[in-house]
């Protein structure tokens, strides 16, 4: 492996503490950077403008997906933002290269009653297994939290008859959420059938915070429970069904990205496709035109 390949590689895992698959997604994208560059005649730190512009067109021409040149040219780029930063390089051959424009999916999400089967389904459940899986299915739709801020919820979240709920979310950053009588119902009815006190407000039977893996494996046989294809349902399914449901309803962009917890409400924004969805209705329903 190249020296400086090696040493970027190192820099991943000690300053970014990189995972071990990202570690070796980096390592291959570079691994085939520096063979297409040695065989332009060029040592792989000193690329220049037209050979990275001559390997990322040949990207094109292997037949790679728009997304996948998009990671590599990502990889490729910080490599050299890396060679300069350490001055083994000054300038960055990167810079003039587009990134290829990824078509942006519109989110998956369950219609209100696919919502209302599968709380049927988990409430039907064994009776402990109900009361758990049932509290946080009506938190994730009641909220619109992401899985890992519901797992680390502590148990004295929602300590009396608190309407709010206090998130830490991505960054450290701390948002209000409301809570619905439902989702407060459901918790303190699981919280009264607890019989060992514990730290976390999802808990497993060891007293231990619950897994992202594990619920996982209790929402997918809920889905299946409730007749839904396993496959289309997810923590993040049920993210975005509040957000659409909420929206469909008659909620503006800006109290759902503060609902959800969205820096940049271009994020939010991915959700107009409902509001589309409503203002057609709207259209074919009072338009003097429309039928």
């Amino acid at each position: 492996m190249d020296r400086h390949i090696e040493a970027f590689l190192e820099m991943l895992a000690a300053e970014r503490n990189a995972a071990r698959n990202t570690l070796d997604a980096y390592e291959a994208d570079l691994t085939d950077f520096a063979t297409f560059v040695t065989r332009q005649g060029h040592a792989v730190a000193e690329a220049d403008p037209q050979t990275t512009r001559a390997w990322f067109a040949n990207l094109s021409a292997q037949g790679f997906a728009a997304r996948s040149a998009a990671r590599k040219l990502s990889a490729i780029r910080q490599f050299h933002r890396f060679l300069v930063a350490e001055q083994i390089r000054a300038d960055d051959p990167t810079l003039l290269l587009d990134t290829p424009k990824l078509p942006r999916p519109l989110p998956k999400y369950l219609t209100e009653d696919e919502v209302d089967a599968l709380l049927a389904a988990a409430r039907a459940r064994p009776a402990a297994g109900a009361l758990l899986v049932t509290a946080a299915l009506e938190m994730l739709y009641a909220t619109g939290l992401r899985i890992s801020e519901l797992l680390a919820l502590p148990r004295m979240a929602l300590a009396g008859d608190a309407a709010l709920l206090m998130i830490k979310g991505k960054g450290g950053k701390e948002r209000l959420v409301p809570l619905s009588d439902a989702a407060r119902d459901a918790v303190a009815t699981m919280l009264a059938a607890r019989t060992k006190p514990n730290l976390w407000l999802f808990a497993s039977r060891g007293g231990k915070a619950i897994t992202r893996q594990g619920f996982a494996v209790i929402l997918k046989q809920v889905a299946l429970d409730s007749g839904i294809d396993p496959e289309r349902v997810s923590p993040h399914v049920l993210r975005h069904s509040f957000a659409s449901h909420m929206l469909a309803r008659g909620a503006d962009l800006r109290s759902l990205q503060l609902l959800l917890g969205h820096a940049d409400i271009a994020t939010t924004q991915i959700y107009t496709h409902v509001l589309a969805e409503r203002l057609q209705r709207l259209v074919e329903a009072h338009h003097p035109l429309a039928n």
